[in-house]
């Protein structure tokens, strides 16, 4: 079996709920609070890939914090672009983020990681 990820936040609750339900399922696995223990550009990036998503879609754009850098969805960035605003300000990046090999899911539900492990 591959080995699974979590890309958590303590502080929330469908990250709580999300790797809650992985011990509920006997899942093995690593947990990488990401806001203490960021990923790279080329880790996210690569995370984005086997979520199928572009950056903008894993950003967290309601978050106050996006609208005091300045940002807007409708900024004419590049995904690196987007990629090292992540990376600087990791409470931007949606959680939690499951992988497991080459897949990876959102646990928004948290019922939606079941599908990858």
């Amino acid at each position: 079996m591959s080995k699974v990820t979590i890309y958590h936040n303590p502080r929330c609750s469908k990250s709580r709920q999300t790797k809650g339900l992985l011990d509920e399922k006997g899942v093995d696995y690593e947990v990488v609070e990401y806001l203490k223990d960021t990923p790279g550009t080329g880790e996210l990036a690569a995370i984005l890939l086997k979520l199928g998503k572009s950056p903008l879609e894993v950003m967290r754009t309601k978050e106050p914090l996006f609208k005091e850098l300045g940002l807007s969805k409708s900024d004419d960035r590049s995904d690196a672009e987007w990629l090292k605003i992540m990376v600087e300000n990791p409470k931007l990046i949606e959680r939690p983020i499951v992988v497991n090999g080459d897949k990876a899911a959102m646990g928004r539900p948290p019922e939606d990681v079941l599908e990858i492990i």
